[in-house]
C-alpha cells in the first residue's frame, strides 16, 4: 500500500511514477475523500470532547441540585451527531481503502518505463552451449532417461502436473538440498511454513484483492467468500511472519528462507514452447526473504541477487541477469531483477529467480514496523524476496545444457553425491 501522505503532498509526481507502469490514476476523488475524512475526524473529536466534559460536569450539577435535563438533551443530540459522523467516516474510509488497495507500488527511479520489451540485460555469465550433434529437448531427455513421468502426472493431477521418478526425483531433491545447505551456510534461518494460508496473508503480500484468481481457493464458508488458499510462493507466508508486530531495531535485518511447493492456477493458454515443466500448476521452490531498515534495503537487494547468482553459477549453467521494466514488475514491488537460465530447445532465457524490493508497500498493508533505538519512534520496515531457487526451469536447463551425443546428461558436480552418479544414462 502506498503512503497517502505522498499523494497528499505531490499527487502529480506519484501519478507520473505510476504511468511508468502504464497505470493512469486520477487522485482528485481520493483527495476529496481524504479531506472530508479529516474534517469529520476533527468534528468527531470535538464532539467527543464536549460529551466528555459534560459527563464530568453532570454529577457536580446534580450534587448542587441543578437541573441537568437540558444538558442531557444536548448530549443525546451530540451522541447522535457522533454516530452519524462515525457512519459517514466508515463509508469514506472504505472508499479510500478500496482505492488505495488497487494502486500498485511506485517503481524506483532507475526502473525503466514500459513492458518486457524495455527490460535491460545487466550481465551475462558463461556461454551458450554449442552441440556437434542434434540436441534433444528436456521432455525427450526426461522421458528417455526415466526421470519424469508426464502421462501419469496428468492422470493424477490433470494438465500441468508431472511425477519425478528414479534419478529424476533424486536430481530434484539434490537441487533442493543444495539450496538449503547454501542458505544455512550464509546465515539465513530455515523455516517450513504452512501451505494453506488465510486471505489476510494474500492481502499483506499485495496479491489480493486484485490477483485473487491467480491462486487455488479452498472451499468458501457459507456466504463469506474464500477464506483460505494454497500458497503460490513461500513469499506469501514469509511476509506475514511479523504481521501486526513491532520489531526491535537490533533484530534487523531478519533473514529467512523456506522450502515449499508452489501452487499456481496460471490462467490462460500456454505457448507450445512452454510444455513439460517450463510452466505448471505445482513446482518446488526455495524462497529467500528479508526484513530490513529502509536505509539498508537497496544493499539487501543486491545481496539477494548475488545469492541467487552464486547458486546458478555453482550448477555451471549459462544465465543472464535482467533488470525488469516497470510494467513487468509485480504490483507490490518497486524494483526487480530476474536471473534467467538458457533453455536451448526454445532458444530463450527463462526466469529461475526474481529478486525484488517492495520497499514499505507490503509492510504498510501488514502493519509491520520496527522501533528506532535512538528516538523510540516506529517506522515501517522494508521487505525483500528472491527465489533461491525455483527448480522447474533449472531441471530442464540442466538436462538440455549438459546433454551429450549419446543421450546421457552430465550431473553438476555439486549434486552428484545425492544423485549418486556423475552421468545419467
Amino acid at each position: 500500500m502506498l503512503d497517502i501522505n505522498l499523494i497528499r503532498q505531490d499527487p502529480e509526481t506519484v501519478r507520473q511514477a505510476l504511468l511508468k507502469r502504464n497505470v493512469s490514476v486520477d487522485f482528485t476523488e481520493l483527495l476529496q475523500w481524504d479531506s472530508e475524512r479529516r474534517e469529520l475526524m476533527k468534528k468527531g473529536d470535538d464532539l467527543r470532547a464536549r460529551r466528555n466534559k459534560a459527563s464530568d460536569e453532570i454529577p457536580a450539577m446534580k450534587r448542587r441540585g441543578e437541573d441537568v435535563s437540558a444538558v442531557l438533551s444536548e448530549m443525546k443530540a451530540v451522541s447522535d451527531q457522533i454516530k452519524d459522523i462515525e457512519s459517514r467516516l466508515s463509508d469514506i474510509e472504505m472508499k479510500i481503502k478500496q482505492f488505495m488497495d488497487g494502486l500498485p507500488n511506485i517503481p524506483d527511479d532507475d526502473v525503466p518505463a514500459g513492458g518486457k520489451e524495455c527490460n535491460t540485460v545487466v550481465r551475462v555469465w558463461g556461454e551458450q552451449p554449442k552441440f556437434d550433434f542434434e540436441p534433444k529437448d528436456h521432455m525427450e531427455l526426461a522421458v528417455s532417461l526415466g526421470l519424469v513421468d508426464y502421462e501419469r502426472g496428468a492422470k493424477l493431477g490433470g494438465s500441468g502436473f508431472w511425477v519425478y521418478t528414479g534419478l529424476g526425483a533424486r536430481l530434484e531433491w539434490a537441487l533442493l538440498n543444495y539450496f538449503v545447505q547454501d542458505h544455512i551456510k550464509n546465515g539465513y534461518e530455515f523455516l517450513l511454513p504452512p501451505h494453506i494460508l488465510t486471505y489476510e496473508c494474500g492481502y499483506t503480500a499485495g496479491q489480493f484483492p486484485k490477483f485473487e484468481e491467480d491462486v487455488f481457493h479452498l472451499k468458501a464458508d457459507e456466504g463469506r467468500g474464500f477464506q483460505q488458499f494454497l500458497l503460490p510462493t513461500a513469499e506469501t507466508a514469509l511476509v506475514n511472519l511479523h504481521r501486526n508486530e513491532i520489531i526491535p531495531e537490533s533484530e534487523l535485518p531478519k533473514r529467512y528462507f523456506a522450502y515449499t511447493p508452489c501452487y499456481r492456477r496460471e490462467a490462460g493458454s500456454y505457448r507450445t514452447q512452454e510444455r513439460g515443466m517450463i510452466r505448471g500448476h505445482q513446482f518446488n521452490k526455495v524462497e529467500l526473504f528479508q526484513y530490513t531498515k529502509p536505509e539498508d534495503s537497496s544493499d539487501a537487494l543486491e545481496e539477494l541477487v548475488a545469492r541467487a547468482e552464486a547458486l546458478v553459477q555453482g550448477l555451471g549453467l549459462h544465465y543472464r541477469v535482467s533488470k525488469l521494466a516497470a510494467e513487468d514488475i509485480s504490483a507490490s514491488m518497486a524494483k526487480t531483477y530476474d536471473i534467467e537460465v538458457w533453455i536451448p530447445s526454445i532458444n530463450e532465457y527463462k526466469e529461475v529467480s526474481s529478486a525484488s524490493n517492495a520497499r514499505d508497500y507490503q509492510a504498510r498493508r501488514g502493519a509491520i514496523r520496527f522501533r528506532r533505538e535512538d528516538t523510540g519512534k516506529t517506522e515501517f520496515v522494508h521487505t525483500l524476496n528472491a527465489s533461491g531457487l525455483a527448480t522447474s526451469r533449472l531441471f530442464p536447463a540442466i538436462l538440455e545444457q549438459n546433454q551429450q551425443a549419446d543421450g546421457s546428461v552430465v550431473v553438476p558436480e555439486v549434486l552428484r553425491e545425492i544423485v549418486g552418479t556423475d552421468v545419467i544414462r
